[in-house]
């Protein structure tokens, strides 16, 4: 498995928009391009983390080459429209899971 870690600083009063956009988008990266979904983490002054996970390298580098442009655009425009910032901060095969599923 492979993992990524995302940061994001979120407009001011956009986080619900934001959180609502990142939602719809990750189920659309799950469904059109194999992702293994992702969760999504709000810390403080509008900053948002996220984990998401891919059956490998290969998989997220072929996302990649499309800029992960998925069908949902309604969900992809109101996503840019509450971002401030993106980056991406990490990035590694999984070597441990210790993770509990609800």
């Amino acid at each position: 498995m492979f993992a990524v870690i995302y940061r994001w600083r979120v407009i001011p009063g956009l986080a619900a928009q934001f959180e609502a956009a990142w939602a719809a988008g990750t189920a659309a990266i799950s469904r059109e391009f194999g992702g293994l979904g992702s969760r999504l983490h709000r810390a403080d002054e509008g900053i948002y983390i996220a984990y998401a996970q891919w059956p490998d390298k290969a998989a997220w580098e072929k996302a990649m080459e499309t800029r992960m442009r998925h069908s949902d655009d309604k969900a992809r425009r109101a996503y840019r429209e509450a971002i401030l910032e993106f980056e991406t901060l990490a990035m590694g095969e999984v070597v441990s899971d210790l993770l509990d599923q609800p």
